[in-house]
């Protein structure tokens, strides 16, 4: 696999990384699959191992999944100036430039990262009690005129993707030997925070040596993601992140499979038994765009050790504490001040 050459959804040739750069074999569910108990059994193995694997047959088809990658690839190609009408605003809707995000300030000592992104939530009108919350209220778009039913197609795959989030949680809840539906109560997935965010990494070839990443080391802030990737290498992750020195392996891209990853949420839900592990994207001088969807639960809902997940000799690790507050001050860590982009915009 390290020496083939993967098509692009572009058509062009993806180089694989070289031969001495490691891979990590991931465990594959299939979400169409009758066997229940081989499903739980796989992903149980991947939570203990890595908190990583691959999500197959789960109800979007290839086709809906191409033409959301091509309307994402057409908003990134616009002008600029296109794109800073819709930046980013308080409730982390919209785009966020190259170098807005800062995942591993301890590495990443000059600049962020190297990706442009769009930030796309749960739909809550503006006169809505609701979107008073934070990451809730109307989402930013692009103007119909300049992307005709731009956001038709990403309001579709929000929902599709939210249902296979919940059908992944279903079996992550048999596996904490909890009732299945334990995450779709109204309070977690059932009017959950949902995020989905179109990404784009230019083409910049990383280097770790001097801190520059397409997306620095990071484990993610949540419940779990979701990611749909094109056919270009560049996620990493780190198994053990306290190794010295760490091993980094690239995960392969899966045509027409999700890579699913747990959050630091599920982590502390779990009292540490599953992991939230560290990754990395590194450019290699190719385009890449790649989905990630965050499904977080309610701004409610109080994150606390599982009964399943503490004993005697177990006991709880971390307070608890409502998803709400723990997301907002995750995100106010690593994302910039949305006051730099006014001043930029005023010295234009």
């Amino acid at each position: 696999m390290e020496n083939q050459q993967h098509q692009g959804r572009n058509g062009a040739a993806a180089a694989a990384p070289t031969a001495e750069n490691r891979f990590s074999v991931l465990n594959c569910i299939d979400l169409s699959s009758p066997d229940t108990q081989n499903s739980v059994s796989l992903l149980k193995q991947a939570c203990l191992d890595c908190g990583f694997f691959y999500v197959v047959n789960h109800g979007i088809s290839q086709e809906f999944m191409a033409e959301v990658f091509a309307q994402s690839k057409k908003f990134f190609e616009l002008p600029a100036k296109e794109k800073m009408k819709v930046l980013r605003n308080e409730k982390h809707r919209g785009y966020t430039p190259e170098l807005d995000e800062l995942l591993d300030p301890e590495n990443q000592v000059h600049v962020g990262d190297y990706k442009e992104g769009y930030y796309i939530g749960v739909e809550v009108p503006e006169d809505d009690p609701e979107a008073e919350k934070p990451f809730y209220g109307p989402n930013v778009w692009p103007s119909s005129e300049v992307l005709p039913g731009w956001r038709e197609t990403m309001e579709k795959f929000h929902q599709q993707a939210l249902e296979v989030a919940r059908a992944v949680a279903r079996i992550i809840a048999l596996a904490l030997d909890l009732e299945a539906d334990f995450f779709d109560k109204p309070e977690m997935l059932g009017h959950p925070i949902a995020v989905m965010r179109l990404l784009h990494y230019g083409g910049q070839v990383s280097d770790p040596s001097k801190g520059l990443y397409g997306a620095g080391a990071h484990s993610d802030y949540g419940l779990i993601t979701l990611l749909a990737t094109d056919d270009v290498y560049g996620l990493q992750i780190c198994k053990n992140k306290d190794a010295q020195p760490q091993v980094w392996e690239y995960v392969a891209p899966m045509q027409g499979a999700f890579v699913v990853n747990l959050g630091d949420m599920l982590e502390r839900w779990s009292n540490c038994i599953f992991k939230s592990t560290l990754h990395r994207v590194l450019g290699n001088g190719q385009e890449r765009y790649s989905i990630a969807y965050f499904a977080e639960p309610s701004h409610d809902c109080l994150v606390e050790c599982l009964p399943t997940c503490k004993s005697e000799k177990n006991p709880p690790k971390f307070p608890p504490i409502t998803c709400s507050t723990y997301l907002s001050q995750r995100y106010k860590d690593t994302h910039a001040d949305l006051s730099v982009y006014n001043q930029k915009q005023q010295h234009t």
